[in-house]
């Protein structure tokens, strides 16, 4: 029988070498450019966060009434506000946040 290498016979020289490739495909297949749904959330929440504080240093602003949802960065606010020029610092606050992609201003009028 013809060897190859040290004591490898052709046959444990090609399933090695399958294995091999069928590692570095798994490993290759894993990288993605797309978050997995595990860090979009984590993301949304530091998002939802985020804007939570700075409606808070907005001292115009009742922020404990606005409510902040996050979805894929779109943000979402919502309650009832004492005037037009809040829900439009409100709006103005949350696009300060990094990772907001938009802002959907829901927010109603007392």
């Amino acid at each position: 029988m013809t060897r190859f290498g040290k004591g490898k016979t052709p046959a444990a020289v090609s399933t090695t070498a399958l294995l091999a490739a069928l590692v570095l495909c798994g490993i290759a297949g894993c990288a993605t450019d797309r978050p997995t749904a595990a860090v979009q959330r984590t993301d949304d929440a530091g998002i939802t966060a985020g804007v939570k504080a700075a409606l808070l240093g907005d001292t115009s602003l009742k922020a404990n009434e606005i409510d902040v949802d996050t979805d894929q960065g779109v943000v979402r606010l919502s309650g009832f506000v004492g005037s037009a020029d809040d829900v439009a610092a409100a709006a103005a606050a949350a696009r300060t946040v990094r990772g907001v992609r938009s802002v959907r201003n829901e927010l109603r009028l007392k």
